[in-house]
């Protein structure tokens, strides 16, 4: 079960990664996040969120197709 503490590392890692981020469906202890940026900055982000708190379970992660920007490949 998520813990608020969750969404805030959720937020800081994002952040940290500048990676852009939406939570969706806060509360009751489960939220999803989409997030968009660099394909190698998303897969840290992904690490660091698996690797999270101890009280924090990441069931799943999907991925979506890679889009070329002016500003290099980005991925959701």
């Amino acid at each position: 079960m998520a813990q608020p503490g969750f969404a805030a590392f959720v937020r800081q890692r994002a952040a940290r990664l500048e990676l852009e981020l939406a939570v969706h469906g806060a509360g009751s202890g489960r939220f999803t996040v989409d997030v968009s940026g660099q394909p190698d900055l998303i897969d840290a982000f992904e690490m660091a969120c698996s690797l999270g708190p101890l009280d924090s379970l990441v069931l799943d992660c999907e991925r979506t197709a890679t889009h070329r920007t002016s500003g290099g490949d980005q991925e959701r």
